[in-house]
């Protein structure tokens, strides 16, 4: 019980700073967003590195957070779009700090200062391209929707793969994550298009019916995939939780797994697709 209080009151504050950053202004967003790549990335190299290269992890999560800050302000505040380009700075630096490196017995652990910038900071900048419009408008109501989808396949994947996958479905990926199952993916697909379509008929998903249908299926799959990315990462150094600072639910990283594959891919259709 105690530890179902402290879960759900910990969801409860999540959930809160979540809506917040999205629902309330852009200087919220930027800062609550940026604040979630730094710690992602601390818990990912973490894991991943320890405490070896320490000096080199703070330019890994500098360049991340760089490039998080300028696409924020070219996309939010009119910032010239070709100083993005600065954001590759700090890799090069980081990539010219691995020649003084002296203890090199555990060199290869430093690709993952390189890994974590594709895996995380990456899809993370994207996020600024759901909540701004070309005229540097602020709107989080289409990353909410995104994220509502996702964390709706989560609780979809759940219920169908507590009540019927554990005992009649087959594994999805035993390998990676033995829990989950065949039958818990598709009631996660089931879960995630109904999320989208209440959406779109309360008005709040914005898109013709076929599009949000069409990218409820691409985040909940691609959400999947990131999903067992992640456990692939912690089951390869035998970690459990990426990090703790979310009490009974484990570290941001693994609340926003699903999601660092999932909504670069929906920003990428409706890109495509010319309705973004």
């Amino acid at each position: 019980m105690n530890n179902f209080i402290k879960r759900t009151i910990s969801g409860i504050g999540f959930v809160a700073i979540m809506l917040a950053a999205l629902l309330t202004n852009k200087y919220i967003f930027g800062t609550v967003m940026l604040l979630s790549l730094i710690i992602m990335m601390r818990e990912f190299l973490r894991m991943t590195c320890g405490k070896n290269y320490w000096f080199s992890q703070i330019l890994s999560i500098l360049a991340g957070a760089t490039l998080f800050t300028l696409i924020f302000l070219f996309k939010g505040f009119n910032f010239p779009g070709r100083l993005v380009i600065l954001a590759f700075v700090p890799v090069f630096v980081l990539m010219i700090n691995s020649l003084y490196v002296k203890d090199k017995t555990r060199f290869d652990k430093f690709s993952n200062l390189y890994a974590v910038l594709i895996y995380i900071a990456v899809p993370w900048s994207l996020l600024n391209f759901a909540v701004f419009n070309s005229t540097g408008e602020f709107n989080g109501v289409l990353l909410l929707c995104f994220f509502a989808i996702i964390w709706g396949t989560d609780v979809g994947a759940y219920m169908f793969g507590i009540t019927l996958g554990q005992k009649y479905g087959k594994k999805l990926f035993p390998s990676i994550s033995p829990k989950k199952s065949w039958i818990g993916f598709w009631g996660g697909i089931f879960m995630a298009v109904a999320v989208a379509v209440i959406l779109h008929y309360l008005g709040i998903f914005c898109f013709d019916l076929i599009h949000c249908i069409s990218i409820a299926l691409l985040l909940s799959v691609t959400g999947v995939y990131g999903d067992l990315i992640e456990s692939q990462w912690k089951r390869h150094y035998d970690v459990k939780d990426s990090g703790s600072i979310i009490p009974g639910h484990g570290g941001l990283l693994d609340r926003f797994d699903s999601a660092l594959i999932a909504i670069p891919i929906g920003i990428i259709y409706l890109v495509v697709m010319n309705v973004l």
